[in-house]
């Protein structure tokens, strides 16, 4: 064992910040041609072609659920059944993760429903250092 500090978790996506100071976010890539929104780097808008006019920004932590999917059947390690979900953020972007909060019973998933991302720990999931990981989730936004 050593006396170091333990390392802060590490983000589990490229688009996941985790900044020293404030709350950890989603960044998008939003067009400056037609300010479309995505996740990830890119070279070229799929809305508009334009080519390398990207700029990072800031997405909203609120949502609706676009659409979702119960999945059953995983590889081996992920606990099932959970939630698949697609949620259109406030200001743009369109975001694909785990829908939590609610159970995997489609009576008690509506679609269109008000959705918030939550920052937690990645499923428990560490690198071969250690090393814990963040995740972003979705959940009613009426949980919080």
């Amino acid at each position: 064992m050593s006396d170091e500090t333990p390392q802060r978790p590490l983000p589990a996506v490229d688009y996941l910040k985790l900044p020293a100071e404030g709350d950890p976010y989603l960044e998008g890539q939003k067009c400056k041609a037609c300010s479309a929104i995505y996740l990830g780097e890119r070279s070229q808008c799929s809305k508009c072609s334009a080519r390398d006019p990207f700029e990072p920004v800031r997405l909203s932590n609120r949502g609706t659920l676009y659409v979702y999917s119960i999945v059953h059947r995983s590889f081996p390690g992920i606990e099932t059944p959970y939630i698949s979900a697609i949620v259109d953020l406030e200001g743009g972007g369109t975001v694909k993760g785990n829908l939590i909060g609610v159970d995997p019973d489609p009576e008690k998933i509506r679609m269109g429903m008000p959705v918030e991302v939550v920052y937690k720990d990645a499923l428990g999931r560490k690198d071969k250092e250690g090393n814990s990981y963040i995740s972003y989730f979705f959940q009613p936004a009426d949980a919080a």
